[in-house]
């Protein structure tokens, strides 16, 4: 299966402090890949990269096999990329209606009325907002802000989804649902994502893959079952031995 997400040999600093040393890591295409690791180990900025918000200072990044960064240039601009996100803070405009925020990203793209809405009651639809399109964020529960932000990222119709914790200040069960639905919508379009997370019990759920990253690296990454009965150090084996 051919990578969708490709970075190679990524190296990149912060005021001289290094975050990622070497690090290479790829999301193939109708894949959800997990990226599992301890606050600080760089996760971020993994997903920062991978939408051109900044470059690596050494390294490749490919997406669909064309370079869009490579060694401290940034090739292609982040709206050219073809990718939606979802933010640990949803992002959400509150002063716009659930189909006003819909509407916003889909701004840029020169599309017919008729077809911008169609995508707005699809996306809608698919995350179980439907008859909602007119009600503001600030009324909105928590779990249903979340699913205003995955159907956000899904209008786009993007390559790929990349999504870092947006589901870290839900509950247990409003977390799983979250969680059980992505999945479900995913798999139905065949699509491809990187879920970003701390939480081992998250990545099992819903990733197909787990990327284990410790300090800047990837250091192992298979399915569940392969990470607990080959786990490459200590590290990985204390991360899934209670999932």
């Amino acid at each position: 299966m051919s990578a969708l997400i490709d970075l190679e040999d990524i190296w990149l600093c912060y005021g001289g402090r290094p975050v990622l040393s070497g690090l290479t890591l790829s999301v193939p295409e109708g894949e959800i890949l997990a990226l599992l690791g301890p606050s600080g180990c760089g996760k971020s900025s993994v997903l920062r990269l991978i939408l051109g918000l900044t470059a690596p200072d050494r390294g490749v990044i490919r997406l669909r096999g064309e370079t869009v960064s490579e060694h401290g240039r940034i090739i292609c601009l982040p709206e050219e990329r073809g990718l939606a996100v979802v933010f640990q803070d949803l992002a959400l405009w509150p002063h716009l209606t659930v189909s006003g925020n819909l509407n916003f990203v889909l701004g840029s793209k020169k599309l017919p009325r008729e077809e911008k809405d169609l995508r707005i009651t699809n996306a809608l639809r698919h995350v179980g907002l439907a008859g909602m399109e007119h009600r503001y964020p600030t009324a909105l529960s928590g779990g249903e802000r979340q699913r205003v932000a995955i159907a956000r990222a899904l209008v786009l119709d993007p390559d790929a989804i990349l999504l870092d914790e947006p589901a870290s200040n839900l509950d247990v069960i409003l977390k799983r649902d979250l969680l059980r639905m992505f999945r479900q919508i995913l798999k139905e379009r065949e699509g491809t994502a990187l879920y970003v997370t701390h939480d081992p019990r998250e990545a099992a759920s819903l990733g197909d893959h787990i990327a284990i990253m410790e300090k800047g690296q990837i250091v192992q990454v298979g399915e569940l079952r392969q990470l607990r009965a080959l786990p490459a150090n200590d590290f990985v084996r204390a991360l899934v031995e209670d999932i």
